[in-house]
């Protein structure tokens, strides 16, 4: 697809949506909507598949590891849905190109280990607070949680730039 990048969504109006999909998730799924516990139980299936008395025996695992497998859990599919949305999205606006970005020192190489080095300590910590950011801001802000709105507040204050 060549040509100019089509205009961004109205923010107001995908945040509407966004809000339309979390309401649908309560009422369809019985629970909000968040990235880490899709992770965890991809996580769980991998261990099964290497090692399936491991994975049987372990509590953490086997919370992931219904009659169908991790596979069942709903979330690993919204994760999956959100990849292949936002990719069919800029599909369509236009927007995909393949590239890396990086700094001016640094090699393509060291900037995918990077990437895949901080993702995987973002995954951790995600799992050591009980959730990731966008969990936190979206259901634990819809049910009223105040640690969430504080840790959205904290979030919202550390990207602000100071003038």
């Amino acid at each position: 697809m060549q040509g100019s990048p089509r205009p961004y969504a109205n923010p107001y109006l995908a945040g509407f949506g966004l809000g339309l999909v979390l309401l649908a998730a309560f009422v369809l799924m019985g629970r909000g909507l968040g990235a880490s516990a899709a992770f965890s139980a991809l996580a769980a299936v991998i261990v099964e598949w290497i090692a399936p008395a491991h994975a049987a025996a372990n509590p953490f695992y086997s919370r992931y590891l219904g009659p169908g497998g991790g596979l069942e859990e709903w979330l690993v599919w919204e994760v999956a849905g959100v990849f292949v949305g936002g990719l069919v999205s800029g599909l369509l606006g236009n927007r995909v190109r393949p590239a890396v970005e990086r700094g001016p020192r640094v090699g393509v190489a060291v900037r995918l280990v990077l990437a895949f080095l901080g993702g995987l300590f973002m995954g951790v910590g995600a799992k050591i607070a009980g959730g990731c950011t966008s969990g936190q801001a979206l259901t634990g802000g819809a049910l009223l949680n105040v640690g969430s709105w504080v840790t959205m507040m904290c979030r919202a204050c550390s990207s602000v730039t100071p003038v």
